[in-house]
């Protein structure tokens, strides 16, 4: 969500690293984890690295990391699991993470203004600073840290194949060989069953920005400025979006699935998202 203003820098020789490393970043780019590891560990004294060889074992170093910052090697998915744990044991708010992004999928990364490559976010996390910033959460607890958009019914497959093709190119060569060896399929003349808009009520700050009788063809929750998100739902009667700015944000009505964060979430009839405001941190190059 939106990025506040900086609040503290770190210093390589004060701080104690706790460095976790995906296992997902180890298969898929060990080199860069290997300089990653380097780079912090010549830079900082005391530092520990752990490498947890699934989700259950992430878990617990971040858990047991004590007075230690803590250093995620991995991708998009990774932060986003460190966010959501730390959100769950309640110490995001005094924990400022770092990310050194290593995997096919690093957009949400990139945008949130960690460097790209291996060595640079490696000096970010010795000499950056921690930039404050908002979070989405839901009411079943769970969390979002850039932008989530609800698809028309016709796009949740798509949304879904794409999620899970992130980061795994194979995936995605294997599903184009298939689409060209199957036989091809007489054309239909009405559209498949289930796509086209869906009818979702959508309110913002407990005002009904958009009801069940029109229909809907996709919602989009950004950031907006500093503890609100930009609200904007495109509807199958009006040219252009309905825009407004809120707190918070209800979806309910028809079963639909949501993406955020490079996930595909759902089927709910109803979601409630809530702003955090400055909820978390995360490390960057100081500007």
């Amino acid at each position: 969500m939106a990025e506040v203003a900086t609040s503290r820098t770190f210093s390589a020789t004060s701080d104690q690293l706790l460095v976790v490393i995906d296992p997902v970043a180890r298969r898929a780019d060990g080199e860069s984890v290997r300089i990653a590891k380097d780079v912090i560990g010549a830079g900082a004294a005391g530092t520990k690295v752990c490498l947890p060889d699934g989700p259950e074992e992430f878990a617990r170093a971040l858990a047991r990391r004590g007075s230690r910052r803590p250093v995620v090697v991995g991708d998009d998915r990774a932060l986003v699991r460190a966010v959501a744990l730390l959100h769950r044991q309640r110490e995001l708010a005094d924990c400022a993470l770092s990310l050194v992004p290593v995997g096919g999928a690093v957009s949400l990364a990139r945008s949130l203004g960690v460097p790209a490559g291996a060595v640079a976010a490696a000096r970010a996390v010795l000499d950056g600073a921690e930039r404050r910033m908002d979070l989405l959460v839901d009411d079943s607890d769970g969390v979002v840290l850039g932008a989530l958009r609800i698809p028309p019914l016709g796009g949740v497959t798509r949304a879904r194949e794409e999620a899970e093709g992130a980061g795994r190119p194979w995936m995605r060569t294997c599903r184009s060989l298939i689409h060209t060896l199957a036989p091809a399929r007489p054309s239909r003349a009405a559209p498949a069953p289930g796509a086209g808009p869906t009818r979702l009520r959508v309110e913002v700050d407990g005002e009904t920005l958009v009801d069940l009788g029109q229909p809907v063809e996709g919602v989009s929750v950004a950031p907006g400025a500093s503890g609100t998100a930009r609200v904007e739902v495109r509807t199958a009667s009006e040219a252009a979006p309905l825009v407004a700015e809120a707190r918070t944000v209800t979806v309910s009505g028809a079963h639909f699935r949501y993406r955020a964060d490079g996930a595909v979430s759902g089927p709910v009839r109803t979601r409630t998202w809530e702003v955090r405001e400055e909820a978390w941190g995360l490390t960057v190059p100081v500007r």
